[in-house]
């Protein structure tokens, strides 16, 4: 028996199934020209039912994931809108606190009359700016007037008012004036 060559990386496997022809001539093998598959003129890659089945399940993926991506991106949008609201917000927070704080002080009270209403301490001495029109210069404190007072009157009110005004007599409307008389007059 032939001893056969080892098998491993590098080697070919034995050539079985081969014509004779074949095994010995590898230039030969090289030299024929290939034989090409002639395809028919006004072919080209045609889709299967397989492929189509396939298209449509991943437009279906892309599309559910558009969808699922453009909402993550808004939520995360407004997440980053309600933070910096929160961030502002509480710089509110602590502008108000300080406001309060500077109320308890009495120094700041005063000066805050003295700005506002034009108030003087007992024993300072006022002064206004008044000018050739005789309205006074510069900032010129004033209070608010006090809101006036409305009267409402109920829907009952006013319909019982309709009610005695039909009952009178109506008034005789007064005539209309010449106009060459009133002008004559004056």
């Amino acid at each position: 028996m032939a001893s056969r060559p080892p098998r491993g990386p590098g080697r070919r496997p034995p050539d079985r199934g081969r014509r004779p022809a074949e095994r010995g001539a590898r230039g030969a093998a090289r030299n024929r020209t290939p034989k090409v598959a002639t395809a028919s003129a006004g072919t080209g890659p045609q889709l299967t039912t397989r492929a189509i089945v396939l298209l449509s399940v991943v437009l279906l993926l892309i599309a559910s994931y558009t969808s699922t991506l453009h909402a993550w991106w808004e939520q995360r949008a407004d997440i980053q809108s309600t933070r910096a609201e929160i961030v502002m917000r509480k710089q509110q927070i602590a502008g108000l606190k300080d406001q309060k704080a500077r109320w308890n002080d009495p120094a700041y009270v005063k000066q805050q009359a003295k700005e506002r209403f034009g108030w003087v301490i007992p024993g300072e001495v006022g002064y206004r700016v008044i000018g050739s029109d005789g309205t006074v210069k510069g900032n010129v404190p004033t209070l608010e007037a006090p809101p006036i007072a409305t009267t409402r009157t109920e829907w009952y009110d006013k319909l019982w008012g309709s009610v005695k005004e039909s009952g009178k007599t109506p008034k005789a409307p007064e005539p209309e004036p010449d106009p060459d008389k009133v002008l004559k007059k004056k």
